[in-house]
């Protein structure tokens, strides 16, 4: 059973120390099954990177170095000069050994709840990991200053059993509140809400319009609640993660990655427009 670890705020993060001390315990535990974590994770902050992995066409290659992970020296560490969904494709497939069994990203220190999971680095690399044929769980925790940590990392190593005998391509969002594990109400299934990360954007000028064309200025940025120290949550529904999480329970979000829209209205809607495109292209056949 091999594990990859990766993150989106960088290979320096506290959060992913924390992480990666946990899975060596855990790899370490009497078992049937041996037991191998390695972290492969950006060498900078790629927070907001969602599943991109930059320009890669005019690359020669990807600059990389071995590194020590603090509390885990016997875990094999390397910092890449890559996105997170870059280190997930490079770290799959060969760059640093066999294809790993399961991804799991984070600690990210930032809840990643809402629409804030479509643009998570931390996300992104679970979802880059799903369409390689492997399983994933990203890890958050809410925002504060000395978050505890390893609340976080305790209730990932709790789900992983489950997570590894699930199907090929399960993936689990998990957000954590910042509270001691004494003090977690305990863990839920939560449902993406729709909070932002971001509500409103404002331009500068008269009437605070928008920015044109070739103008230059400043946009006023009107965050929402799905911010990494977690905004007003009053208008979600009880289920929903964000709620959740500002109610002391941690969120568990099954996610399913990107995948061809098979619903039979959608395949009318596609022979619809493929006929449309061919009538006006004169290729009716």
């Amino acid at each position: 059973m091999r594990i990859l670890v990766t993150n989106d705020d960088g290979i320096d993060s506290p959060a992913l120390h924390s992480l990666v001390m946990a899975l060596a315990r855990w790899a370490a535990a009497p078992g049937e099954v041996e037991r191998e974590v390695i972290v492969v994770a950006p060498d900078s902050n790629y927070s907001g990177a969602a599943a991109a992995v930059g320009e890669v066409f005019g690359r020669d290659g990807i600059a990389y170095s071995r590194r020590l992970v603090p509390g885990a020296p016997d875990v094999e560490a390397y910092a890449l000069d890559a996105a997170p969904a870059l280190c997930t494709i490079v770290g799959s497939l060969g760059g640093f050994g066999p294809k790993p069994d399961l991804i799991v990203s984070g600690i990210n220190l930032g809840v990643n709840v809402g629409r804030s999971v479509l643009h998570s680095g931390t996300v992104g690399a679970i979802l880059t990991g799903a369409q390689l044929g492997i399983s994933g769980l990203a890890v958050s925790i809410q925002a504060t200053k000395d978050a505890p940590y390893d609340t976080a990392a305790d209730v990932a190593v709790a789900v992983l059993d489950e997570l590894i005998a699930a199907p090929a391509r399960t993936l689990f969002n998990l957000n954590v509140p910042a509270l001691p594990l004494a003090e977690l109400k305990g863990i839920r299934r939560g449902r993406v809400s729709t909070a932002g990360i971001i509500k409103r954007a404002v331009g500068e000028g008269e009437g605070n319009r928008t920015l044109l064309v070739g103008e230059s200025g400043m946009l006023e940025l009107n965050l929402g609640s799905a911010v990494p120290e977690l905004g007003d949550v009053s208008d979600e529904e009880p289920d929903d993660d964000g709620a959740l999480v500002g109610a002391g329970y941690a969120a568990l979000t099954a996610l399913r990655g990107v995948h061809e829209d098979s619903d039979p209205g959608s395949d009318d809607l596609v022979r619809a427009a493929i006929g449309a495109i061919e009538q006006h292209l004169g290729h009716r056949s």
